[in-house]
């Protein structure tokens, strides 16, 4: 089977000799060691001084939202994860949905101004696929209305935007580790801030409101990255570069077979953007193409190939959101979601493999390639 993805993990030797220690200490978790400097070497290379870090990527946005004290209604777009619309939910905020861009998904800057209203407190846009938000017209916005902008950074790891690094935008950009990533801690989550107070909220909020042995300041919940995820994340650290120039190839060999296929389209990418590579997502015309995204799909499987509609459905067709919500107000968003496929990407994704999963897409077409 070909699967959708592989998780990057270290030589067994090395990730076993950065945990040797722990039997010594038997400190596991609670911001031992590991954490401390996975935290320091994770700021360095993402070019972050404020960085706090997390169980998962999920609850870095849930604590970053709980940090910032919003209540009201925030924008964002259903054309995510879960995760993203759920933390606004379970910080008794209200999602509003904006629509997303035709060629990346992201949140149509267009649409955001005329979803503002007297209760509205912040702008969460997600980085889609590794394609990056319009950063510059979010700030312009945020900074008319007074709004707070916390980025859903969780594909975005490691990538810059004319070389400034993606975390320095916004007021907070949360990222995930979790194994599906490009970059994993086994499991696991950053925020990266600019306020100091943010900072001193955010390790309340992951420690139970802890400050010394017997001084507890606030309510707070156990959101902290143990130390063999964070021993995981020292080791992945050191072969990012290497993982990166491998998914770059990956990606250059699908794009030279799918690329100006009728039906089948494909993300732009922008020359200010150095991409991380993490996904490639393929977007079918069923009427162009001559087949749909499921059958597409369907005809990978029965060839043990793995591929996934990520991100279908979108979060305001969920059981527990579509009762509040008219998905028709996001058309894009709803018919993208229709038509993503998730093709099998990974560094060590044999080549063969690639020609494989393309020929097979390539014969599906009504114009057929052979």
């Amino acid at each position: 089977m070909i699967k959708v993805t592989k998780t990057v993990m270290p030589p067994f030797e090395e990730y076993c000799n950065e945990i040797k220690d722990l039997w010594e200490s038997h400190w596991l978790t609670n911001m031992g060691q590991k954490h401390q400097r996975f935290q320091q070497l994770l700021g360095d290379f993402i070019g972050a001084d404020k960085v706090e870090l997390f169980v998962n990527g999920h609850m870095a946005i849930e604590m970053v939202l709980q940090a910032f004290g919003l209540k009201g209604e925030i924008i964002t777009t259903p054309y995510t994860f879960a995760s993203t619309t759920h933390a606004i939910v379970r910080n008794g905020c209200v999602p509003v949905f904006c629509d997303i861009n035709e060629h990346d998904c992201t949140i149509d800057v267009e649409k955001i101004e005329n979803l503002i209203t007297p209760n509205t407190v912040a702008i969460l846009p997600v980085h889609v696929y590794g394609n990056i938000c319009d950063v510059n017209a979010i700030k312009n916005i945020a900074d008319k209305y007074n709004l707070k902008v916390i980025y859903d950074a969780a594909h975005a790891f490691g990538e810059y935007i004319d070389g400034i690094p993606v975390g320095n935008y916004g007021d907070a950009s949360c990222f995930s580790f979790h194994a599906t990533k490009v970059f994993n801690s086994i499991e696991g989550g950053a925020v990266v801030y600019h306020d100091e107070v943010i900072g001193e909220r955010l390790y309340e909020l992951k420690n139970f409101g802890i400050h010394g042995v017997e001084e507890v300041c606030g309510i707070g919940a156990n959101a902290k990255m143990n130390e063999f995820s964070s021993a995981m994340g020292i080791c992945n650290l050191r072969y990012f570069e290497e993982n990166l120039k491998k998914r770059k190839e990956v990606y250059k060999i699908y794009v030279n077979h799918l690329m100006g296929i009728k039906g089948i389209n494909i993300c732009e990418l922008k020359k200010s953007v150095t991409y991380n590579y993490s996904y490639f997502p393929i977007f079918v015309n069923e009427n162009e193409f001559g087949a749909s995204r499921d059958e597409i799909q369907l005809k990978l499987f029965e060839n043990d190939i793995g591929s996934r509609k990520y991100f279908y459905p979108i979060t305001s067709e969920f059981d527990c959101y579509k009762e509040n919500y008219d998905s028709s107000l996001t058309p894009i968003a709803l018919r993208k979601s229709k038509e993503v496929l998730s093709l099998p990407f990974y560094a060590d994704l044999d080549f063969s493999d690639i020609n494989k999963i393309c020929k097979i897409i390539k014969k599906m077409s009504r114009r057929n390639y052979f």
